[in-house]
């Protein structure tokens, strides 16, 4: 459901009988919520909230959202359900209106669906022609049936939505009939109905004035001197559906006992599905990985294989790309492809429809959450237009894994236009989100266990296209802390700390400038996020609050460093289209160009606190 069906969402689930929807709660909707006083009842919904399965309020998200959660019961379904028991059935229902269905991510949503013939979805539009600015016609005037009817899917007109109310429920009962396609049913309204204000604008937003609303309650029989009440007739008729929910649970239920008695390894498989924990045969493979061989590769190929190795072994992965699988370097097999003819499969061919993969990927992880791990990927470039999209599933606590490649301007030719220089600042910032850039195989392995760990959030994995340099001493295991030290000398002039791409550089920086007669220390940090977190004690062990110099490297612009560093060799302008090394060269982040700044940082503060003199752009 749309965002901005809220108050409707909130009312039915009190006249249906959600106990946690009390008249109370439904009187605080819109309130100023001043002296601590809390509702259920948000402007829009969000998922916490028993009685509502995603948050919603960015227009189109929630059309994006459905999508995923379509995809979820049509997965699960070809892989647990058998003749005769249909354990997993569920259609799924949104509401939305017009701005929703202008919405770039609700459009990309729409074609997919359409695309895979996903008829377990319908789509309820609130066609009542206005949005906040005036009349739709000043806006858009395309015919809605026509692109809903060439993206693939059914389309049910009803006329009079306002008054009609049996031919909304025959178009419902009708849906259940459309064999190949989702359904798309047209409903005109009249915003404001019976107002002053009704099919304008200002029925849009604010509150309707107090004649207006008396005379409403007048015209249903009700006393218009009160408020927030419930004739006892229609709080009945509602109330049935609780009672005949428990019987379908009920039936559900026994269904499932039945099922498991007649297919007892399926049914042990699905029970764990449910309850979506990590299987153990799955945490050892991670422990257990031999990256040895896997050191001279680029992060994107070492993820492709442990990636390979994880979806063969755990069947809650699900998802795919945005059409650049083989850039990515993604594991995919083409008969595990999710089609109209093999629902069963567990790779989603997205497309370019980078926006709604991550909010479809929502719409996965929302389906009895935990069920569902899902995977998207594309160019770290490219999560800018997956941005709010991440961000909901953020907000959300929803599980999911963000694989984002040729993460720096070592992607080279294809120019600053593909070369992320503040990309990562976006995700660092995000709350809710890990943010995890690992130099190699080993930490890459340390990303996912981490990934698959967390029930919560979403983690990105940030990887490189090129192969990188040897780095000594990394650990999975001490990955995990965020940021570990790979190279100790207690006599240091300076440390040096970066992830990633960047790391081999500084590595080879740091022998010339033992070679000069620097000492230094490494510092691998592949996770700020989960740095972070660790406490006071780990942290001044891995950055010491010594005053003696400590300096980032990476290939960004440097703006979440400096509440661990006291100078920063980074990017303060956009990339060039040219080759990764000579860019390396270029913006003096190669190994020559970093003992340079180091030298020349060194030699201003003349062994001054480096903490006193403030933090520097190197």
């Amino acid at each position: 459901m749309e965002g901005h069906a809220a108050m409707f969402l909130y009312a039915l689930n009190h006249l249906v009988g959600f106990e946690n929807f009390t008249m109370d709660e439904l009187k605080g909707y819109g309130s100023a919520k001043t002296d601590g006083y809390k509702t259920i009842c948000h402007a829009h919904p969000e998922v916490e909230v028993p009685g509502v399965e995603v948050t919603t309020g960015p227009l189109g998200q929630g059309v994006a959202n459905a999508v995923g959660l379509a995809i979820a019961s049509k997965n699960l379904a070809a892989q647990y359900n058998r003749p005769d028991y249909d354990i997993v059935r569920s259609r799924i229902y949104c509401m939305t209106g017009d701005g929703c269905l202008m919405e770039g991510v609700a459009l990309e949503a729409v074609a997919l669906a359409g695309h895979l013939q996903l008829n377990n979805l319908v789509l309820l539009y609130d066609n009542n022609q206005v949005t906040c600015d005036g009349p739709l016609d000043w806006i858009n005037t395309e015919d809605i049936n026509a692109k809903m009817r060439a993206c693939g899917w059914c389309v049910l007109d009803i006329f009079d939505g306002s008054y009609d109310v049996q031919s909304i429920v025959t178009a419902l009962y009708h849906s259940h009939a459309v064999a190949d396609k989702p359904v798309f049913i047209n409903i005109r309204t009249v915003i404001g109905i019976g107002t002053s204000v009704a099919g304008t604008a200002k029925a849009h937003h604010g509150a309707f004035e107090a004649e207006t609303v008396a005379d409403s309650k007048k015209a249903a029989g009700q006393d218009p001197s009160t408020s927030h009440e419930v004739p006892e007739r229609a709080l009945s008729y509602f109330r049935e559906r609780k009672s005949f929910g428990k019987r379908l649970e009920s039936d559900w239920e026994d269904l499932v006992r039945r099922y498991g008695e007649a297919h007892p390894v399926l049914h042990h498989a699905f029970q764990r599905r449910r309850e979506g924990n990590v299987p153990g045969e799955v945490s050892d493979l991670l422990a257990s990985f031999d990256t040895s061989q896997m050191s001279s590769l680029a992060t994107r190929e070492s993820n492709g294989l442990i990636m390979e190795k994880l979806w063969a072994s755990w069947n809650a992965l699900c998802g795919g790309g945005a059409d650049l699988a083989n850039s990515n370097k993604i594991y995919q097999s083409v008969n595990d492809v999710l089609l109209p003819t093999n629902y069963g499969g567990r790779y989603i061919r997205y497309g370019i429809r980078e926006h709604a993969m991550a909010s479809v990927s929502s719409g996965l992880a929302a389906y009895n959450p935990g069920t569902f791990v899902p995977i998207t990927a594309t160019f770290l470039m490219f999560y800018l237009y997956a941005a709010p999209g991440v961000r909901m599933g953020a907000l959300s606590g929803f599980q999911t894994v963000h694989l984002a490649t040729h993460d720096s301007f070592a992607e080279g030719q294809n120019g600053p236009t593909h070369q992320p220089v503040e990309v990562d600042s976006l995700y660092r910032a995000m709350p809710n989100l890990t943010y995890f850039r690992p130099c190699d195989a080993e930490e890459v392995v340390a990303s996912w266990q981490y990934a698959l760990s967390t029930r919560t959030r979403p983690t990105m994995i940030s990887l490189g296209r090129d192969p990188v340099g040897l780095i000594p001493n990394t650990s999975r295991t001490r990955a995990l802390r965020g940021a570990y030290v790979i190279q100790e000398d207690e006599a240091a002039d300076v440390t040096l700390v970066s992830c990633g791409t960047a790391l081999h550089h500084v590595v080879s920086a740091s022998k010339t400038l033992e070679g000069m007669g620097v000492k230094s220390r490494i510092v691998s940090a592949p996770s700020l996020d989960i740095f972070q977190d660790q406490d006071k004690e780990y942290k001044d062990s891995v950055f010491p609050r010594n005053g003696r110099p400590i300096v980032s490297v990476e290939e960004y612009v440097a703006t979440t460093w400096a509440r661990y560093v006291t100078a920063s060799i980074g990017m303060t302008t956009f990339g060039y289209s040219a080759s990764g090394p000579s860019n390396y060269n270029r913006f003096g982040l190669d190994a020559a160009g970093i003992t340079t700044k180091i030298q020349q940082y060194l030699g201003r503060l003349a062994g001054q606190n480096a903490m006193e003199y403030g933090w520097q752009q190197l």
